[in-house]
């Protein structure tokens, strides 16, 4: 346990950190489940509009510094090219 008031002080901090940062990569990790269950049989505007709202999602993730910017990119860039995999199929 922490013996000095920063010390307490930064634990608090911590604390709040993790829980903000928590929601935002739940949030990530579900629109991404979100594109990936999509189907051949689902239209190609809806797909469109779900991947282009999990990239929103990804890049404000790494905006705040939740994620790490290649992390993001690379994120965005899978789900892509699942997208596209599923389009030319």
């Amino acid at each position: 346990m922490a013996n000095h008031k920063s010390a307490v002080k930064r634990n608090l901090q911590n604390q709040n950190r993790r829980l903000r940062n928590r929601t935002v990569k739940t949030r990530v990790k579900g629109v991404a489940k979100k594109v990936s269950l999509l189907d051949k049989s689902t239209d190609a505007a809806a797909v469109s509009q779900e991947l282009t709202a999990a990239q929103s999602v990804i890049d404000t993730a790494a905006k705040k510094g939740v994620l790490h910017h290649r992390t993001a990119s690379r994120k965005i860039s899978r789900l892509a090219k699942q997208v596209n995999r599923l389009s030319a199929s």
